[in-house]
């Protein structure tokens, strides 16, 4: 398991002795506005839940979702977050070899590992802002049987157009995509990227409701794919994978989706203007390279001068956490990833990022 991940308030409020509520928390890619309205309200009025088991198969969670998605229920499967189905994927899908676009996520590369895979990678690189040619990508993957896609991309927050992805896996169907769409819900214009709807039978889509609904701790992920892929991984689900609680938000957001939706293109809205501004801070520091984001985090390269371990630190002694991204294949230890917060907070980081260069 790798240790590397970001929301580490744990460890760090131990290093300084306080509580992980005093620690500003910018290394975890969660919605900076939090829960939907009326959602902690709802969970709070059914606490007692925890005290039944919960729905054996998630049924009704797995409508409620299937709903919000507009999709075949029939498509779709719930698990305990989508690091369920991404360290199942291997396995359920007898693969053998193994391409993963980077830089990006680790766990889909320490998924292969548990199973005795060496995956192989394709890697984007800094000096076109991380944007993926598609052709390029195209000759890489011929021979391999499984590919992982994060898009938009943790850590470089980028996005790649439906068009050029669809075209990649509708030419390449001896090929399986897993698309992990997890941050897609915070990039404008969604509904022209999602490759949920691509009626393509080896494309399988994993989605989140804990990056964009503010729910990490409940653990609830979806995967959309074809009959068959979809009875591949339900193969490997336990009974009771989804927590009481997990399956009650979900039911709460299926019902109310005018309002879970108008929270979603709140949320974009708010975050186009903070990555403005976050830039706009930091513009007159050259030797900050920012890149491109569709998302709620940004990648930053540092000076030369600096390191990402130093900058992490520097900044965890102001009780400010931010990802050092220097344990992800195909960056070094020069990158790190800020995820937005509050305006306040935001400025903060700004500020104390443009301090570490003076």
């Amino acid at each position: 398991m790798i240790h590397g991940h970001g929301g580490n308030i744990y460890k760090l409020a131990r290093q300084l002795n306080c509580d992980p509520g005093d620690i500003v928390d910018m290394s975890s890619n969660i919605n900076p506005l939090g829960m939907p309205p009326g959602l902690r309200d709802d969970l709070k009025a059914h606490v007692d839940l925890v005290g039944r088991l919960p729905e054996v198969d998630s049924r009704a969670m797995v409508e409620s979702m299937a709903d919000l998605l507009d999709v075949d229920p029939q498509r779709l499967l719930a698990g305990n977050g989508t690091t369920q189905f991404i360290y199942n994927a291997c396995t359920a899908l007898k693969s053998k070899r193994v391409l993963i676009l980077g830089p990006t996520y680790a766990d889909y590369a320490d998924a292969c590992h548990m199973h005795g895979i060496e995956p192989q990678y394709f890697l984007s690189n800094s000096s076109e802002a991380f944007q993926v040619d598609i052709a390029l990508l195209e000759r890489a993957v011929s021979g391999f049987d499984t590919v992982f896609i994060c898009n938009p991309n943790n850590p470089t927050a980028g996005l790649i157009p439906m068009d050029g992805l669809y075209g990649l896996c509708r030419r390449n169907p001896q090929t399986r995509f897993i698309i992990d769409e997890s941050y897609l819900p915070f990039a404008p214009g969604t509904q022209l990227a999602s490759m949920v709807h691509c009626g393509l039978d080896n494309v399988i889509v994993l989605w989140s409701a804990s990056k964009i609904f503010g729910l990490p701790g409940l653990r609830a992920g979806f995967l959309i794919a074809n009959e068959g892929a979809r009875a591949a991984f339900e193969r490997f689900l336990k009974p009771w994978s989804l927590n009481i609680l997990a399956q009650d938000a979900i039911n709460y957001l299926g019902h109310n989706q005018a309002a879970t939706q108008d929270f979603i293109q709140h949320t974009r809205i708010y975050l186009e203007r903070e990555r403005r501004l976050f830039h706009e801070r930091l513009s007159h520091y050259p030797s900050l390279t920012l890149f491109p984001s569709v998302t709620s985090y940004i990648l930053i390269e540092l000076p030369r001068s600096m390191s990402a371990h130093g900058v992490c630190e520097a900044l965890a002694q102001r009780r400010l956490l931010i990802r050092n991204c220097s344990n992800l294949h195909g960056l070094t230890d020069r990158y790190v990833r800020v995820a937005l917060k509050s305006s306040d907070i935001n400025a903060l980081a700004a500020d104390l990022l443009a301090g570490e260069i003076v």
